[in-house]
């Protein structure tokens, strides 16, 4: 079973075998149709496709933030649909080093299913190393998805101020209030430190040594146990890059604040921090 990571090499050796599903997650914030037209015009053979909106996020409202979590049974609806049964070892991917395809390994881990991995170096390593491609659209087979939620790992909004330690996710320019181009309005939560999800891959685009991370997600953490730690970012999608790279460094999994900084600043109430 692969929990966390699997690279190109593994994953073309299983593509043949078993109860597998492979998930092609690309998406683009700025144009949310574009990751079904890459994925038609070339994808990993035998994947399926999940976008952000349609598959991975719920219906989004007044206070909501921009990609709230589903409900627990719309997420075994979807789930099912993308044929993940039981015992099966569902592999994620995207060409964003794995920014939306640890949302899908993070929603699965929430319900309860553990053998989900997320492709190290993604779409762009998988044609850097001249493995087969196939177009169109492939249909998934139907399962029957029973997982249950976790409660446990997710952060309410009213109990962020109250954690000893708050991360958040997005890039330094943002979390500094510099720039906001999601947003109504830039900063972070006063109190949350800045570890942007990038700080987790190499320059080819793969997530760094295990030992490496550990320590520098430590630095941050403090004194603060890994799963007493909070994580946010713009919508809940890149802080789920955080909590893949502390389980594939063998730390605990810190809490999601799923609304994250787009539902946090929707309310002008809330108190907004800039700067380091």
């Amino acid at each position: 079973m692969y929990q966390t990571l699997i690279n190109c090499r593994t994953l073309n050796g299983l593509l043949s075998g078993p109860d597998i599903v492979i998930v092609d997650c690309r998406f683009d914030l700025t144009d949310p149709a574009a990751g079904r037209r890459r994925y038609l015009e070339s994808h990993i053979p035998g994947a399926v496709y999940a976008g952000l909106e349609d598959h991975l996020s719920g219906p989004a409202g007044p206070g909501t933030g921009r990609h709230p979590l589903p409900d627990a049974e719309r997420i075994r609806q979807v789930f099912s649909e993308l044929g993940f049964g039981k015992d099966t070892q569902v592999v994620a991917y995207d060409d964003m080093s794995g920014a939306f395809a640890a949302r899908l390994w993070w929603m699965l881990r929430y319900m309860g299913h553990h053998a989900c991995a997320v492709l190290d170096g993604g779409w762009q390593d998988w044609l850097a190393q001249g493995f087969a491609v196939e177009e169109g659209n492939v249909e998934p087979r139907a399962a029957d998805f029973r997982g249950s939620p976790r409660p446990d790992r997710l952060l309410e909004i009213a109990e962020v101020t109250s954690l000893s330690c708050l991360v958040d996710a997005r890039d330094p320019v943002r979390y500094r209030g510099e720039s906001e181009p999601l947003d109504p309005v830039a900063g972070h939560i006063p109190g949350a430190v800045n570890y942007f999800w990038q700080r987790n891959i190499d320059e080819d685009g793969r997530f760094r040594d295990a030992a490496d991370l550990r320590r520098d997600l430590l630095s941050v953490l403090g004194k603060t146990a890994p799963e007493e730690a909070g994580v946010y970012c713009g919508s809940g999608v890149t802080a789920c890059h955080n909590l893949l790279a502390a389980v594939h460094a063998g730390l605990a999994m810190p809490r999601l604040y799923a609304g994250s900084w787009s539902q946090w600043c929707a309310d002008p109430k809330r108190p907004v921090a800039t700067g380091e």
